[in-house]
């Protein structure tokens, strides 16, 4: 049985990567997008090696309308969508906040988001089936101090698949949230700016990895055509909350 086209936004690093892989071992072609075109190339031999008969790439900056449909007329017709591409700026309180972050929180997780699925589900709808799974976030479920706009941004990917699911009703396409918790990924480097700032938010416990919630998401994917997981909230033993985490 032939596998469909796996498309994944921010496939450079992170779940992303993880899940290309994933999906590669499943011998699925790929088209990946990020704005790191040679890691991405990288990327995209390891999923060929892995067993994708294909593994495209293009680079993709999801903050820019052209580079997403530039990005999008060259993908093809999807059998999965992966929103994986996101980010957190910072962890100032919202009076402190620099508009730079405020901005590029929101064009990034949620207008970048809708503008690669508009763009892509006129085609799977003509195909009538299909799968968009967003990657959200544990913050899609609460508030902390720091994290207005971040979770704010995540609360509106919650509502946005939330909104598809009843968009897409009869179509055959399926509609799942990812919100996974704390990830030992590049996204603390990207939020605090510095590994070592990072590498201080996971001392003394063990937080999820990238190739846990790849794990998940190829789960999701490969449910019967009948199936569909809504949503999956997942996080590392030791978090207890969005502010609780036991370290020892």
């Amino acid at each position: 049985m032939s596998k469909g086209l796996v498309v994944i936004t921010g496939a450079s690093s992170g779940f992303g990567e993880a899940a290309a892989l994933g999906f590669a071992k499943l011998g699925h072609p790929l088209f990946l997008g990020a704005r790191r075109v040679e890691r991405l190339r990288e990327v995209a031999q390891a999923c060929e090696r892995a067993g994708s008969p294909e593994a495209g790439v293009q680079a993709l900056d999801v903050r820019s309308k052209e580079s997403i449909e530039s990005f999008c007329a060259e993908a093809g017709t999807p059998e999965i969508l992966l929103n994986n591409a996101g980010l957190a700026l910072g962890r100032d309180h919202l009076a402190a906040m620099k508009d730079e972050d405020l901005v590029g929180m929101i064009e990034t997780n949620v207008i970048g988001l809708v503008r690669v699925t508009r763009a892509l589900l006129p085609k799977m709808i003509a195909a009538r089936r299909g799968h968009v799974i967003n990657l959200g976030s544990y913050a899609a479920r609460g508030v902390y101090e720091g994290g207005a706009v971040y979770a704010a941004s995540k609360h509106s990917v919650r509502v946005i698949s939330e909104t598809l699911r009843l968009e897409l009703s009869g179509t055959g396409i399926r509609v799942t949230e990812m919100d996974p918790g704390m990830a030992e990924t590049e996204f603390s480097v990207v939020r605090l700016g510095d590994e070592a700032s990072a590498k201080k938010v996971y001392e003394g416990w063990q937080p999820l990895t990238a190739a846990d919630v790849a794990e998940a998401i190829i789960w999701v994917a490969t449910r019967p055509p009948h199936v569909n997981i809504s949503e999956v909230v997942m996080t590392a033993t030791a978090q207890a909350s969005l502010t609780k985490v036991h370290k020892g």
